[in-house]
């Protein structure tokens, strides 16, 4: 299995990886950076915020790209786990970032933080599950991160040391795997 070579992952360590919610391609904004979330986007991200919370996945610090979408999807995630939404580190790489500067951004992480929330982009977050988790199959519908999908990940015990294989996938949840 993906993370049992030479870096074990640290069973105590934990990446949360949360591509955006649902995005609303017909509001007329003006860039793809400023585009917003849709009705379901807006709905999932609570839910998905209220699930962590209640499987106690309380992330100790937020990573999150500044386009709208993620913006807004971190901030109700936040709200809906109890997580200072003025904690959220707004981190402007995470925009269109591709595994390596997604792996920069994890890299400099200061206080070596349990388990890290990061809300991305894809196909940089896919890439980046690839990397840290070796190979992977793809569902049937041929999206490993659709919208709003999180996959949780046991981490290395330190953040600068995140070669290929380095992490295992402990879970990946879809919103309509949550309770309504």
């Amino acid at each position: 299995m993906a993370g049992d070579g030479d870096h074990p992952a640290d069973p105590g360590r934990e990446l949360l990886l949360l591509r955006h919610a649902k995005s609303d391609w017909n509001t007329g904004a003006a860039t793809d950076f400023d585009r917003p979330l849709n009705v379901r986007g807006r709905q999932d991200a609570p839910r998905l915020g209220k699930w962590l919370y209640t499987v106690g996945l309380v992330p100790d610090l937020v990573l999150a790209s500044p386009a709208r979408r993620a913006r807004q999807t971190a901030r109700r995630v936040c709200k809906a786990l109890g997580y200072p939404r003025e904690s959220i580190l707004w981190e402007p790489r995470l925009y269109e970032a591709g595994p390596g500067t997604l792996i920069g951004c994890l890299q400099a992480l200061s206080g070596m933080p349990r388990r890290v929330l990061l809300v991305a982009h894809n196909p940089g977050l896919e890439e980046l599950l690839r990397h840290l988790c070796g190979a992977l199959e793809t569902p049937a519908d041929g999206k490993l991160l659709p919208t709003a999908a999180l996959a949780r990940l046991a981490m290395p015990a330190d953040w600068r040391r995140l070669e290929s294989g380095c992490a295992r996938l402990l879970g990946l949840v879809r919103p309509r795997d949550l309770p309504r």
